[in-house]
């Protein structure tokens, strides 16, 4: 193996992954003269999702929520520029959707990755220091072959670095035992289409989850099983197969707006909202729920019911093998509070994602991060760790910041303002000029700072008294 010298000069930003959040930001610091870029991620290449891009499944926001769109509109990276470089532009005009399929994100993405010079795939950050001597970052990385096999070490110094590591499959304790269980196939969704036609040739699968994945799994499956003998359970922990928020105001909990009211407020109220916020992000799609009730309603039309079990408000309190061809799932109902037990052949799990943990690659960093009262590493309102003064170098995060951001941190439509709001603070100048206003709510009974022009403010209103 082959030891790669660390360049002369110093880099002026460090990425470390590249999903489309630090694929939003390598898009706009791109045209940036003068800023010295470089984005590392150990895969061959980029890929959205691959296992959840079912034929027919959306995103979940307009395609206008691409990587650069809602920070600038002329950029050459916007998914629109894609459709026109791949002679699209009027199919998509004449198709008339506002919501693309997620294959179609996918290619978007892949196609801008594909011509970023920025971006070095088959490069593993393995760890992240900090040099007092230099004030420097010190990012020490492997770079792969195309058997993903070491080939050679590395050492990049850089004054900033952005986190955009992004989020794992997230397995609930009692399934774990299942997953490595021989014989059965037992998956994430993350995998779905990877194992789809293991999960079919069982005779009996079960969908766990009733968030947007476990319903498009669901609804899948579904389609591919005959009527009559489609052998299908869907469980999962909410109360109902609950539809996502998706009223015009209720999105405005995705603005800049929202996340900044969400910043100021204090530790305990940020985790009260985030936990009952999930249906703002965790629900079922309406044209998704609605494709799932038009599937089981025709296989109706000829008398009977088709052979599916629905059914919210469960968890599974403990699963096992039976044998190598069967588990055997023990569920609880929340409600009537009964235990029953269910053999299947195959399952899916629907479960979500997590944070990746940063200790990993910021292990080094440790004795400089400043946590919270559950020792989550603290991140200010431009979307940079609370380290030690004496730590000059900022480090940037996307998508690791829920806790203090609130729920659009994950959010695909908040990409591209806080790629311009890091790049504005890293720069400090203001290469992307952002809107003060970006909803019609306001949030908050305090503004600190008031952001509808002085010309247009109505004025102060006198507080009612209290009780009156």
């Amino acid at each position: 193996m082959n030891a790669i010298p660390a360049p002369d000069a110093p880099r002026d930003l460090v990425g470390i992954g590249i999903g489309p959040f630090n694929l939003s930001l390598a898009a706009l610091a791109d045209p940036l003269a003068g800023l010295d870029a470089v984005f590392y991620d150990q895969r061959p290449a980029f890929h959205w999702h691959p296992g959840l891009l079912i034929d027919g499944a959306r995103v979940q926001v307009p395609f206008l929520a691409d990587l650069v769109t809602l920070a600038d509109p002329a950029s050459p990276w916007t998914f629109l520029n894609h459709l026109r470089a791949r002679e699209r532009l009027f199919p998509f005009y004449f198709a008339e959707r506002f919501h693309i399929q997620r294959a179609e994100y996918d290619a978007y993405c892949r196609w801008v990755a594909e011509n970023l010079p920025s971006l070095r795939f088959h490069h593993q950050v393995d760890a992240v220091r900090w040099n007092p001597e230099r004030d420097l970052f010190e990012v020490d990385y492997t770079q792969l072959d195309a058997d993903g096999e070491a080939e050679a070490l590395g050492r990049t110094h850089t004054r900033d670095v952005v986190l955009g590591v992004g989020t794992e499959p997230y397995v609930p304790d009692p399934l774990r035992p299942l997953v490595d269980a021989p014989g059965v196939p037992v998956v994430h969704a993350a995998d779905y289409l990877d194992h789809r036609e293991a999960l079919l040739a069982a005779e009996h699968i079960t969908v766990i989850g009733t968030g947007q994945s476990g319903a498009e799994v669901f609804l899948d499956l579904l389609r591919h099983r005959p009527p009559g003998r489609e052998k299908l359970h869907w469980l999962g922990r909410t109360e109902a197969f609950a539809p996502m928020e998706y009223s015009k105001l209720g999105l405005e909990h995705f603005t800049p707006d929202y996340t900044r009211y969400f910043h100021a407020l204090t530790e305990p109220v940020r985790d009260r909202l985030v936990a009952g916020q999930w249906q703002l992000h965790k629900g079922i799609d309406a044209d998704t729920a609605a494709a799932i009730h038009d599937e089981l309603y025709r296989r109706t039309l000829d008398g009977g019911w088709p052979d599916t079990v629905l059914t919210p408000g469960v968890h599974v309190r403990t699963a096992g093998r039976i044998a190598t061809t069967k588990v055997e799932l023990h569920l609880e109902h929340a409600q009537q509070k009964t235990r029953t037990r269910l053999t299947t052949g195959a399952v899916v799990l629907a479960t979500g994602y997590r944070e990746r943990p940063l200790g990993r690659v910021l292990a080094g960093l440790d004795p400089y991060m400043r946590r919270d009262s559950r020792e989550r590493p603290r991140v200010d309102d431009r979307f940079r760790l609370v380290l030690d003064p004496s730590v000059t170098g900022r480090v940037y995060v996307q998508n690791a910041e829920t806790h203090t951001h609130g729920v659009g941190a994950p959010d695909l439509g908040l990409a591209a303002w806080r790629g311009a709001t890091i790049l504005n603070d890293l720069t400090g100048q203001e290469p992307y000029p952002l809107p003060g206003r970006t909803a019609f709510t306001t949030f908050g009974l305090e503004d600190a700072q008031p952001r509808i022009p002085s010309a247009r403010r109505h004025r102060t209103l006198t507080p009612l008294v209290d009780g009156i």
